[in-house]
């Protein structure tokens, strides 16, 4: 029962990762690390948002984009774990043309390793070291034409602690990650560094079973943005007034001994203020379902989330009335 319960919650973060137009992506999940034995685990995601001015003059400015991941844990002994993921946390595509000359596709990828160690069933720490890339390309009214930027690396780092009761499935993990600095050379070349510095984050994810067969599961997120900014020959282009929370909050259920099901909710809180044109919008609400289908060592899940993203004024105008249709698909294999 505890097994299926815990695919579930990992459904209900397929639906949660398959986020709105923002620049947060995947939310970072480590879920796989607590995974029994061997472990292997592919996801894929696709969201298409829906982002327009009123009235309308540009058409659907945010385009749909693919999420991929992939993570690898092992059992070294009975206190020892070792995970690698791949993961894609940080991304963004807006396109005005031809109305307007402002278009960005900013995509990231980080691989990580990480460690855990078991102090004994209910005390864990883990943490992990890895390297995050981005590039892309933009084109602003300011810049001579599309600037195309060459990928930049960066090392970054993530530790966190887990308390556990297997009885009662109650997992709560806290996990800090850090943030990252990128200079990026664009082509044609300017004056002056291109830069961003995707936030610090931490994430609070839990869960517990509140009956039979039942699981309550979240999460509670904080990124730094408030340091974060994107830099074009040394002027800023988006920043962020205020440093950000996001929750998600959810409901797993096993049907039987094949089949289990969640539904989960989502929100983040409208800062308010002008938005920048590269990302007209400003929180969200959200909704999730999802559905595990276990058989031996493999499971499957499906998820599809619907999010309500919240209005915003930008200097391109007032977008209103935005929303995406995020879908996931995770396959995890033990063994």
């Amino acid at each position: 029962m505890k097994r299926i319960l815990i695919a579930t919650a990992a459904a209900a973060a397929i639906a949660t990762s398959a986020g709105a137009a923002g620049f947060d992506r995947s939310g970072q999940p480590l879920g796989f690390l607590f995974e029994k034995g061997d472990y292997v685990e592919l996801s894929f995601g696709f969201v298409a948002p829906d982002v327009r001015r009123v009235p309308d003059a540009y058409g659907d400015v945010a385009l749909d984009y693919y999420q991929y991941g992939l993570s690898y844990k092992t059992d070294l002994n009975e206190k020892v774990s070792l995970g690698v993921q791949f993961d894609q946390p940080w991304g963004a595509r807006i396109d005005y043309l031809p109305t307007l000359p402002i278009e960005a596709h900013l995509k990231s990828s980080a691989i990580n390793a990480i460690g855990r160690y078991k102090f004994n069933d209910a005390l864990s720490v883990h943490g992990g070291v890895g390297v995050t890339t981005i590039g892309g390309f933009l084109r602003l009214p300011t810049t001579p034409g599309r600037l195309t930027f060459d990928s930049d690396t960066d090392v970054n780092w993530l530790v966190g602690v887990a308390y556990e009761k297997p009885e009662i499935a109650l997992r709560v993990a806290l996990t800090y990650f850090s943030g990252t600095d990128h200079t990026l050379t664009s082509t044609p070349a300017l004056p002056n560094p291109n830069t961003i510095n995707p936030p610090s984050t931490v994430n609070l994810d839990f869960q517990t079973g509140i009956a039979k067969d039942t699981l309550l599961f979240g999460q509670i997120r904080w990124g730094n943005w408030t340091e974060t900014a994107i830099r074009v020959n040394a002027t800023d282009i988006v920043t962020y007034q205020n440093d950000r929370f996001s929750y998600a909050l959810g409901v797993g259920r096993r049907f039987n001994e094949n089949w289990s099901g969640a539904v989960t909710f989502g929100y983040e809180e409208p800062e308010g203020g002008i938005a920048s044109a590269l990302s007209p919008t400003d929180g969200y609400r959200s909704i999730g379902l999802a559905a595990t289908y276990t058989m031996d060592n493999l499971k499957i899940t499906g998820g599809v989330r619907y999010v309500d993203i919240g209005d915003a004024t930008a200097s391109t105008g007032a977008f209103q009335d935005n929303n995406a249709i995020g879908v996931g698909l995770r396959i995890g294999y033990s063994f």
